[in-house]
């Protein structure tokens, strides 16, 4: 999330942005999962679902971009992600890529994260720093939050795609894994309100 901040409307006032862009980056991260699960839910056809899931995912990239002048850094990694294992899904006829991405993709996020700490670096850092501002112990503290982070998604996804159906999963994917993101979001919010710096 390397966002620069958006710059202001002159026709729209503070308040009114600031009610608008958390309900809009909702609608703009959720959206392609949600047509990704009524997809596969109403037609039952799995592939089907996955090519608009890449879709959608792409669009709701180019609507950020369009609507803020700025795309994350999270969201283009994700966007690229989703793009190469969905197509090889599609291309291969075989759920399998579109399975493993989260594990895939969460286990490099934790490596690069855990990796740059170990080394000195603060990646994350480098990522959020113009929207989040802590202090050392704090951008330690969360960096080590978010490699369990990812681990534990990674970990609970290869339960997931190996134990269950495939509809199951998609119930997973969509629902299991942005219940654990919120679960160490809210873990995170007192870490990050205790280190935060204030301008």
């Amino acid at each position: 999330m390397t966002d620069q901040p958006a710059k202001p409307d002159p026709g729209a006032s503070q308040p009114q942005q600031a009610e608008d862009r958390p309900g809009r980056k909702l609608l703009l991260d959720l959206g392609p999962l949600v047509v990704f699960f009524a997809t596969n839910y109403m037609t039952g056809d799995f592939m089907l679902a996955v090519k608009l899931l890449v879709g959608a995912t792409l669009v709701a990239l180019a609507a950020g971009w369009i609507l803020e002048r700025r795309v994350s850094m999270m969201a283009l990694v994700g966007c690229i992600a989703v793009a190469f294992f969905g197509g090889l899904s599609v291309y291969f006829d075989n759920d399998l890529f579109i399975k493993i991405k989260p594990t895939v993709l969460t286990c490099l996020l934790a490596a690069a994260i855990a990796g740059g700490r170990l080394i000195g670096r603060n990646p994350l850092g480098a990522i959020m720093g113009t929207q989040l501002r802590l202090s050392d112990e704090g951008w330690r503290a969360i960096s080590w939050l978010w490699v369990a982070m990812f681990l534990t998604t990674a970990l609970a996804n290869e339960i997931a795609w190996r134990t269950m159906t495939t509809d199951a999963w998609v119930t997973f994917k969509v629902f299991g894994i942005t219940a654990i993101s919120l679960v160490f979001g809210a873990v995170s919010i007192p870490i990050m309100t205790r280190h935060q710096i204030e301008d």
